[in-house]
């Protein structure tokens, strides 16, 4: 017989990503991708504006920019908790007939990732991979109250559960529409 922890993590069979959105700012729309660049230190490359941080000098040996002063405002969106958000391929049905609707959209959602195959639930607290990328589940992504804009009265407590998971970059590279998702 397995112990709790053996169970948590055995997975029946790996994920796949389906989807990948952008936004190139808050409140605008969200922009489908077939690929996208993530850097542990900014998360999700051109969502919400962020581009990838210039080498530093002292890391590269070449000419660049100097270190940030100890003062320097942190970098928008990273290394936080919420640099990727992610959400179940499975759950669209699901929230679309809990909002009455024929169908709801990944762009509706405002989610970054659609990943299928695998429960996101259970990969809270943990690492996996996205293609090259590592990512690591922080916690359950909750709805807000945009969603009552975009799935209409309801829609809120429409996605509650279903919302998906955030996620930190652990190590950076490209991911592209139809990588595997893995735990590790």
């Amino acid at each position: 017989m397995k112990t709790i922890h053996e169970l948590r993590a055995t997975f029946p069979r790996p994920g796949r990503l389906e989807w990948i959105g952008l936004r190139e700012a808050r409140r605008a729309p969200v922009r489908s991708v077939p690929g996208a660049e993530l850097h542990p230190l900014v998360g999700l490359i051109g969502d919400h504006g962020k581009v990838a941080p210039p080498r530093l000098r002292a890391l590269s040996g070449e000419p660049g920019e100097g270190a940030a002063p100890a003062n320097a405002a942190p970098v928008p969106g990273g290394p936080g908790r919420r640099q990727v958000t992610l959400i179940q391929a499975e759950h669209l049905p699901v929230i679309a007939s809990l909002a009455g609707l024929e169908t709801a959209t990944p762009e509706q959602l405002r989610r970054n990732l659609v990943v299928s195959g695998i429960p996101l639930l259970a990969l809270k607290e943990a690492r996996f991979r996205v293609g090259e990328v590592v990512l690591e589940g922080t916690g359950e992504c909750h709805p807000c109250s945009r969603m009552e804009e975009t799935l209409g009265e309801g829609g809120y407590n429409a996605v509650r559960g279903h919302g998906g998971l955030t996620a930190r970059v652990i190590r950076g590279g490209v991911i592209r529409v139809g990588d595997v998702v893995t735990p590790l």
